[in-house]
C-alpha cells in the first residue's frame, strides 16, 4: 500500500456501482466492476460479494484508491503474473484521477493463455470500459465541525451559515442548540473566525 498527495481541495469519485462492457480475448472474458468505497472494510465486502456472484470465475483482480488529499492505494493480481492485472487497473484510476473507488475485473478463463502483454491489455481495457460507463462527479474536500450556542443567538448563527454557504448536517434546537456543520476546507478559517467573533459559540471539531 502506497501514498500520494493531492494539492487541490477537490476530488473526483463515483456515487454508485457500475458494470463495464465485457472484454473478450481468445475465449477469456473480462468483466469490470467499479464501486464507491470509503475504507478497506467496504472494499473487502465488495470483493466478497463479487466472488460469490462470480464463483465460477478464475480471477478477481483489483485496484483501489482511497483519500481526498493524501491517497492510499493497492493493486492485486490475484494469481495472474506479477503486475499484469492490478497495476494496469490502477493505471486507469490514475488516468481518470478518481479516488474512493474500487475496480475489480473478473476473469473467466477461456483455455488459452494470453501472455503478460495480452493480460495487461485485457485488464487495462476492461477497467477503461467501466470508467467510461461510470458517472464521475467532482466533490470538494470539506471540514465538519460542531458548534454549541444558546437559542437566543440562533439568528446570528443562521446569517453566517447562509452568507457562507455552510451546510447544516445535523441540528438540535432547544434552550441550547447543537449544530454539526460542513464547509469547504478553503473557507473554513473565514467561517470559524466569523463565528468566533460572536463570542457566543463553543466549538467541538468532529473526529475523522
Amino acid at each position: 500500500m502506497t501514498k500520494d498527495q493531492n494539492p487541490k481541495d477537490t476530488y473526483k469519485t463515483i456515487e454508485k456501482k457500475f458494470v463495464g462492457e465485457i472484454y473478450k480475448e481468445k475465449g477469456s472474458k473480462f468483466i469490470a466492476y467499479a464501486y464507491p468505497v470509503k475504507n478497506e472494510e467496504d472494499i473487502a465486502a465488495c470483493i466478497k460479494e463479487l466472488r460469490a456472484e462470480h464463483h465460477k470465475a478464475r480471477h478477481w483482480c483489483y485496484a483501489w484508491r482511497l483519500g481526498m488529499e493524501e491517497f492510499r492505494f493497492r493493486a492485486n493480481d490475484d494469481g495472474e503474473p506479477s503486475n499484469s492485472a492490478g497495476m494496469p487497473i490502477y493505471g486507469q484510476l490514475l488516468s481518470k484521477d478518481v479516488t474512493n473507488i474500487l475496480i475489480v475485473v473478473v476473469r473467466y478463463f477461456g483455455g488459452t493463455k494470453l501472455g503478460v502483454g495480452g493480460l495487461i491489455t485485457a485488464y487495462k481495457t476492461a477497467a477503461s470500459y467501466v470508467l467510461e460507463t461510470a458517472k464521475i462527479v467532482e466533490k470538494t474536500v470539506n471540514i465538519e465541525f460542531e458548534i454549541n450556542f444558546e437559542y437566543k443567538d440562533l439568528n446570528k448563527i443562521l446569517r453566517i451559515v447562509k452568507d457562507n454557504h455552510v451546510t447544516v448536517i445535523h441540528q438540535k434546537m432547544e434552550y441550547d442548540c447543537d449544530f454539526v456543520l460542513s464547509i469547504r476546507k478553503k473557507d473554513y478559517n473565514k467561517v470559524h473566525q466569523a463565528l468566533e467573533q460572536l463570542r457566543c459559540v463553543n466549538f467541538k471539531e468532529q473526529d475523522d
